[in-house]
């Protein structure tokens, strides 16, 4: 069986050049058969990809002789069976992670860095608010016992609920994680602004702490979504028994599948009230041509393409059908 090297990167650094950059990366990946998504932005890179482990060396070597990017932090494990991505894809951004705050840069003001090993002693410390900050359907597998949800739906609406939780300041320190530990370096530098004080996350984020930390020693309950085919991850960064719903991309359980509501490719529990008449015909539509594509042993890349648009419209449908459900303003 094959097997695929998966490296998650990023590094925040001035790279004024980085439309330039974009054509050579982008061939460097092809020519060692690297796939995956790469962020450029002029504050830094920030990506995952897979390939063989040949290929990721190569493209991380190509990526470390810009003396920039020395020293660039990365996470990886493995994929067997098949690349857990379609294609390859370099792309041109204001941010590597947006926030949608100016003036945040990890590169002047940031957080305290914790080790995975010290991580646990950090957070079980009753004067520390822990929280995590990805996205509500990231949460919903796996998170830190004791954490607090800001129930997100993208990572715009982080600084908006920092701003409206004044017990916030009730403790004297904040601990933070997400999955790689990116989100956290502009959350961490977002809060030290917003006058908090003490500052800390997790260095490398949830996939260094599961790579490191003994299943046994663990506070991590649950699995951790990851942005590939894989879907999540467990202790060991192995991966985990979670599906991915093709309409909305919530992460979706055996348990799942056995609802009425749940029809692959076009709705799933987490979905199927927000989802239109007009969705459900395209994802309809669109399940068809997987299946008839998958009948020709052929990859139905389109179907991934349009499920990530979607995504957006199902979550924010989502979003407003809960704020309504609760008797709040959408």
């Amino acid at each position: 069986m094959a097997r695929y090297l998966v490296a998650a990167l990023y590094k925040f650094v001035r790279l004024d050049d980085y439309q330039a950059m974009q054509a050579p990366l982008l061939e460097a990946c092809r020519a060692h058969g690297v796939m995956g998504t790469l962020l450029l932005a002029r504050e830094g890179i920030n990506g995952t990809i897979a390939g063989p482990e040949a290929g990721i060396r190569a493209v991380l070597g190509h990526l470390g002789s810009d003396p920039r990017l020395a020293g660039l932090d990365h996470k990886q494990s493995w994929a067997e069976g098949e690349n857990p991505f379609y294609r390859m894809k370099v792309r041109l951004k204001k941010e590597i992670v947006t926030m949608g705050v100016e003036g945040i840069d990890p590169n002047e003001v940031v957080g305290t860095y914790v080790a995975p090993e010290d991580w646990n002693d950090l957070i079980s410390d009753p004067d520390v608010v822990l929280i995590d900050t990805r996205n509500d359907y990231e949460v919903d597998i796996g998170t830190f016992k004791g954490a607090v949800n800001p129930k997100t739906v993208n990572f715009r609406d982080f600084p908006q609920w920092v701003r409206s939780q004044e017990r916030l300041h009730d403790k004297p320190r904040v601990a933070m994680f997400c999955t790689g530990g990116i989100r956290c370096e502009k959350a961490s530098s977002f809060m030290k602004r917003e006058g908090f004080e003490e500052v800390y996350h997790l260095k490398g984020g949830i996939l260094k702490y599961l790579e490191t930390v003994p299943e046994e020693a663990s506070l991590w309950q649950g699995e951790c979504f990851v942005f590939d085919n894989r879907v999540s991850v467990g202790h060991g960064l192995k991966p985990g028994p979670y599906d991915l719903c093709h309409a909305c991309r919530h992460p979706i359980s055996e348990e799942d599948k056995k609802a009425e509501t749940y029809l692959q490719g076009v709705s799933c529990p987490h979905c199927h009230d927000a989802m239109s008449s007009g969705q459900r015909q395209r994802f309809a539509e669109r399940q068809k041509q997987v299946e008839l594509a998958r009948q020709r042993g052929e990859a139905h890349i389109a179907a991934d393409q349009h499920g990530q648009r979607e995504r957006k419209r199902a979550e924010r449908a989502g979003q407003i059908a809960r704020s309504l459900a609760k008797g709040q303003p959408a």
